[in-house]
């Protein structure tokens, strides 16, 4: 291995540390949107309802039944 060798970063890993060091609380910031749109608490009652309450479909939904 040669004495200047160093490891290879991509373009977009470089542009992310970088953007990792202008703003430091990024993470933190990324991982409180998560929370507010995706990290809910599931009731699993009402899910086991809406299943039970789900009313199957034909196979093709615009034909008309045959009688």
């Amino acid at each position: 291995m040669p004495l200047f060798w160093k490891p290879y970063q991509s373009d977009v890993t470089q542009f992310i540390d970088s953007l990792k060091q202008a703003k430091p609380t990024l993470e933190q910031e990324q991982r409180e949107g998560r929370a507010l749109l995706w990290d809910k608490a599931i009731d699993r009652d009402q899910q086991a309802q809406a299943r039970q309450a789900r009313v199957p479909q034909q196979a093709y939904v615009y034909q008309t039944k045959a009688r």
